[in-house]
Formats: C-alpha cells, structure tokens, sequence
C-alpha cells in the first residue's frame, strides 16, 4: 500500500514509485522477489487450469502449443496432461523460464513476445493482459 496515494494523485503504479523501474524488470534482479511471484502465478493458475480442462474442448486438434506468458508452465502441464499428444512450447521472459520447473513434453523458450514468438499452431494466453496498457494488449 505504500505509494498509493502518489500514484492515485500523480499517475504511475505505487510499484514504480517505490522501486524505479515495473515489475517484471525488478523480478528480473531480484531472484527471491521473483521466485515468489512465480510461486503465486503457478498456484493461481492451478486453480483457474482445472476448471478450462474440464470444459475448453478446443486443445483437441492442437499439435504445438504455445503458452505465452506461461510462467513455469504449470498450465501448459495440466493441458499436455489431457492432450499428451500436444508439443508444448513454454514462452516467458528468460528470467522467469530460469526458474522453471521441468515437465515432460514442454520446452521452455526465453524472450520478449513484444519482438518475436515462438511457432505453434495455437497461442494459449491467461493472466497477461493486466501487464500492460490498452496499445500493448492490442
């Protein structure tokens, strides 16, 4: 809560008033910061993958799937659980595919989705679009 105030009277994020720089930079040099949010990302998701598996038919007829923003991979492990025969391809930023957990049938590719993304024939995008401002997420 510290910089609420600021932020709300200024504009900005109370995160960038209180460190200099967005999230993802400051989890970028600070590996415990960083590993407890990917922590809270994966187990948010868990919750979240449970209920698409039982319902989203869609991943079906996918061959290569591509988790953008996909943390460790935790959700795209849930999915290749369901559809083992799906190729998954792990895409987040090289500092979070670092601290990535190693499941069977995903490879994980560090980068920026900003300047280019890996092949697949399906993008699976969650929990992403709160990063950014409306342009990005366009």
């Amino acid at each position: 809560w510290y910089h609420v105030k600021d932020a709300l009277l200024e504009g900005g994020t109370p995160f960038y008033k209180l460190h200099g720089t967005s999230p993802y930079a400051y989890y970028g040099t600070d590996s415990r910061s960083n590993k407890l949010f990917n922590n809270a990302m994966a187990d948010m998701s868990t919750l979240v993958m449970k209920k698409i598996i039982d319902s989203y038919k869609g991943f079906e007829g996918v061959n290569t799937l591509v988790d953008m923003g996909g943390n460790r991979g935790a959700s795209l492990s849930m999915i290749i659980s369901k559809y083992p025969h799906i190729k998954g391809i792990n895409f987040d930023l090289p500092h979070v595919v670092t601290d990535r957990s190693d499941f069977p049938g995903i490879t994980h590719v560090g980068g920026d989705m900003f300047v280019s993304v890996p092949q697949g024939d399906a993008i699976f995008i969650k929990s992403v679009f709160h990063n950014w401002d409306d342009e990005h997420c366009l």
